[in-house]
């Protein structure tokens, strides 16, 4: 068979978006049980930021590829392959290991199991916005918090693509969504998007604002990707038994540990990563279920806050990593 030879993004030593490359590889042809794609967008992430920085929790093998996510057309499809045929618009699940199985290039070839076919009408960029953040915020909230009606739930970081996904969420569940935010410029915004009440943590006091809303039942719930010293206020006015889920450590400065509010409210403090959804096929399945229903009927809404081509994903990253977007970057092919 004739070879493929594509562009991917790769980085030779770590540092800012100003290392990664597009370099050409050669792509083989899929396995039994694999599928070739022709990627038309790339969602981008923290975590990529992360890895190409060697603060990830995998450290770069250089030299690295890179990327969680990507979307695009079937290709060609393996011998026991079922479910998915050429010209099928497709969306690649986050692999366990970017190391392995990097995401950002032109061509991928892919386990079908994390192959989900994208809904009737969906664009390419609102795919790449779709399935890391939905899968992330409901393993996180509904699985492991059971969040449920009439909960109020503090959501960090709230303008990321996370975040959002993360309001979402709460509202389809009946909970009641607390953005934290930096500043009040994306006050407005969030609350359009869905936010019950939005606290500028830079501007306002947390723990004061937290209580004003709470009062005396707290919040039940936190999700939080930052870490550092915002444990205290956040767990200072969390409920009884509430549960913190930290699936970050973006702040530089330590983490303290909150000792004397978990004793006294018998708190959880509890690490999550995707992977806990991914590689549970019922937990999985379940979480498809619902994003699929949420895309649906419109609770859940991909947000894309800026698209980039592919030749430009330096600038998309150095966007990234300035903290001005709301909702998803994006880089289309």
């Amino acid at each position: 068979m004739e070879k493929i030879i594509a562009r991917a993004v790769r980085f030779h030593q770590i540092g800012g978006p100003e290392v990664l490359r597009l370099e050409q590889v050669e792509i083989r042809q899929p396995g039994p049980d694999e599928v070739s794609v022709r990627v038309k967008a790339l969602g981008l992430n923290r975590a990529e930021v992360l890895l190409r920085t060697d603060r990830y929790i995998e450290s770069p093998q250089l030299p690295s590829g890179l990327g969680l996510e990507a979307t695009g057309l079937v290709e060609a499809v393996g011998s026991r392959v079922r479910g998915f045929a050429p010209g099928d618009a497709v969306s690649v699940l986050p692999p366990t290991s970017m190391q392995e199985q990097p995401t950002h290039a032109e061509h991928l070839v892919v386990p079908q199991v994390r192959l989900v076919k994208n809904p009737p009408g969906q664009t390419w960029a609102e795919a790449a916005a779709t399935w890391m953040q939905y899968l992330t915020a409901y393993g996180a909230l509904v699985q492991v918090a059971g969040l449920r009606a009439g909960d109020f739930a503090v959501i960090t970081a709230a303008s990321s693509s996370v975040g959002l996904a993360a309001i979402q969420i709460a509202r389809r569940v009946g909970a009641v969504p607390i953005a934290v935010t930096r500043t009040s410029a994306k006050r407005e915004a969030l609350l359009q998007a869905g936010a019950t009440e939005v606290i500028a943590s830079e501007e306002e006091n947390l723990r004061s604002r937290l209580i004003d809303i709470t009062g005396q039942a707290g919040a039940r719930v936190v999700f939080d990707p930052v870490g550092g010293p915002i444990f205290e206020p956040l767990t200072a006015t969390m409920a009884e038994g509430g549960i913190l889920i930290e699936y970050g450590g973006l702040s530089p400065e330590p983490t303290p540990f909150p000792l004397f509010e978990v004793l006294s409210r018998s708190l959880v403090l509890r690490g999550y990563r995707v992977y806990e959804v991914l590689e549970d096929p019922e937990r999985l399945q379940a979480a498809k279920d619902f994003i699929f229903a949420g895309l649906a009927d419109g609770s859940l809404r991909p947000v894309v806050a800026c698209a980039f081509d592919f030749e430009d994903v330096v600038e998309a990253y150095r966007y990234l990593e300035s903290n001005q977007q709301f909702g998803k970057v994006v880089v289309t092919l």
